[in-house]
């Protein structure tokens, strides 16, 4: 022991070694928008612990579920900013900041989630991931969302004609509502927190969204027809900051790139299981449940969005064929 640290004694020295540890490691602040139990949120926890070991603590990632950090779009912008070093997010409210992710809120544009997987596994996720990078956005890997169908108080919906001047609420994104419109419903986007109450006192008729939100959100307390459209599959990405990520050796990009793939992997076999949960619970409580026997007819009437988004955005056709190329 020194002069010095005789003198400070034992604890202190203690003390400052511990602070020094703790400061030569990167902590980084992490939003989740679900909660601590939820698919997401696990895979999202196994990335961090697989980081934090992997990186012997360089990179300590934490995990702030409920969404306690903010919205998604603020999430965003906090991430592009460096005020949040990672994230996992929807691609569905992204395409305002990068144009090319709207391809994914395309009504049918992935014929299945296994469709979605090959696709976003491959050089479609790859060309995404260049186009967030230059919003400040390093998208790791994808994670499964499911697949979206109509839940409505009303009846079950067979055909378009079913939704003929039904209300439903919709995300806030100009494809949803075209895509209500065109089926012959009246779109009406709104925020989450307030379909329950708009279903239960009949300001809508209805609403779309996947298994698990509708049966953990009590949706079906309020709809209990669930017609099984599969009309949108939209991917979500496990994001680091650019600003963040650029401050990593690359061996430690390496590490980090491996344990986001590895927890999509977590994610999307945790996603396939509550699915399966949450269908038995919503059955178990009386919802009906009927599958579409003509998905052609839903399908065929996307043909004007298709047509409008294309002549809008006549870069993004390329983008298209390749993600139906993995059919």
């Amino acid at each position: 022991m020194t002069k010095f640290q005789s003198f400070l004694g034992t604890s202190t020295v203690a003390i400052l070694s511990a602070l020094a540890v703790s400061a030569s490691a990167d902590e980084w602040r992490g939003w989740a928008i679900h909660p601590e139990d939820y698919p997401n949120t696990v895979a999202m926890q196994s990335f961090a612990d697989a980081v934090a070991t992997a990186t012997e603590g360089r990179v300590e990632p934490t995990v702030y579920a409920n969404g306690i950090l903010g919205s998604q779009p603020d999430a965003i912008e906090q991430l592009r900013s460096g005020a949040l070093d990672w994230a996992n997010f929807n691609m569905g409210p992204m395409g305002e900041i990068v144009p090319a992710t709207n391809v994914l809120s395309l009504p049918f544009v992935f014929a299945n989630v296994d469709h979605m997987h090959r696709a976003m596994d491959g050089d479609v996720g790859a060309t995404l991931s260049a186009a967030l990078s230059e919003a400040g956005i390093v998208a790791l890997s994808w994670f499964d969302s499911g697949s979206r169908s109509f839940y409505n108080s009303k009846h079950p919906i067979t055909s378009p004609a079913d939704m003929d001047g039904m209300k439903f609420r919709v995300m806030n994104n100009d494809l949803y509502v075209q895509m209500v419109d065109v089926l012959g419903g009246n779109a009406t986007p709104m925020a989450y927190g307030e379909v329950y109450q708009s279903l239960q006192t009949g300001v809508i008729d209805g609403a779309e969204n996947n298994y698990p939100s509708y049966e953990s959100s009590n949706h079906y307390e309020v709809a209990k027809y669930y017609s099984i459209t599969n009309h949108l599959i939209i991917p979500e990405c496990l994001c680091v900051a650019t600003s963040t990520w650029n401050e990593l050796s690359e061996a430690d990009q390496e590490i980090i790139r491996q344990a986001a793939i590895d927890a999509a992997k977590v994610q999307r076999e945790l996603w396939a299981a509550r699915e399966l949960e949450s269908r038995a619970k919503v059955e178990a409580a009386g919802v009906a449940v009927n599958e579409v026997a003509d998905p052609v007819a839903f399908q065929s009437a996307m043909e004007p969005i298709y047509a409008a988004f294309i002549a809008s955005n006549p870069d993004l056709e390329p983008l298209i064929a390749q993600i139906k190329s993995y059919q």
